[in-house]
């Protein structure tokens, strides 16, 4: 299958890999998790870089699957339980540790700013296409023709407002794992009650004297 002039990979790996997702996620994440590959092996292309498709994908894949009911009763970051998801998954088909390390990275930094950037292509990809689709960075990046061609093969109905939700609903029980990252402001809008812990309150009120 090619989208928006991009072929989706269509190895035993990349398709256990939608199978898994499409089990586990709901069409929200499954539509939005494509969306991200195609998003950023597009960037990937206009920035002129060299990845490896397959990793690409499953990372894009993988990268909100701790945002699921399977991961309710974590107490990690989000991030981490889909970055573990993807290196079981990957090692578990005789990818290399290497290589599954870098989908690893990519997943748990996808929602850490610019830093992806300066990393393989493949974590700075995932990041890229997630930024697109979520956030509109990079929005005029990519052709209209390409955007609508994305849309229409995966679509985003009411999109800004159930992936809020679903973020809400996937990290609202370890309200802790968003201290210093993006996620707080999600609890901070979305979840009564919730007190956005201040970081130099952490410091000030450290167990250190001075």
């Amino acid at each position: 299958m090619t989208i928006a002039d991009i072929k989706v990979p269509d190895s035993v790996l990349a398709k256990e890999a939608t199978e898994l997702v499409r089990d586990t996620a709901d069409e929200l994440i499954f539509h939005h998790s494509r969306r991200v590959y195609l998003f950023g092996a597009l960037q990937g292309n206009r920035r002129g870089l060299s990845y490896d498709a397959e990793l690409l994908y499953v990372g894009a894949m993988f990268h909100d699957l701790g945002l699921t009911e399977k991961h309710r009763a974590s107490t990690r970051r989000f991030e981490i339980d889909g970055a573990e998801d993807a290196k079981e998954f990957l090692l578990a088909r005789g990818v290399t540790e290497d290589a599954a390390r870098v989908v690893w990275e990519a997943i748990a930094l996808h929602t850490t700013p610019e830093i992806p950037t300066y990393m393989a292509p493949e974590i700075a990809l995932v990041t890229a296409g997630v930024e697109l689709d979520v956030l509109g960075i990079g929005y005029d990046d990519i052709a209209e023709e390409q955007r609508a061609a994305v849309v229409a093969a995966h679509p985003r109905p009411d999109f800004k407002r159930r992936i809020l939700q679903a973020f809400n609903d996937g990290i609202a029980h370890r309200p802790d794992t968003t201290f210093g990252n993006i996620k707080a402001d999600v609890l901070a809008r979305y979840t009564e009650g919730y007190v956005r812990p201040d970081f130099v309150d952490v410091i000030t009120e450290s167990r250190w004297p001075e």
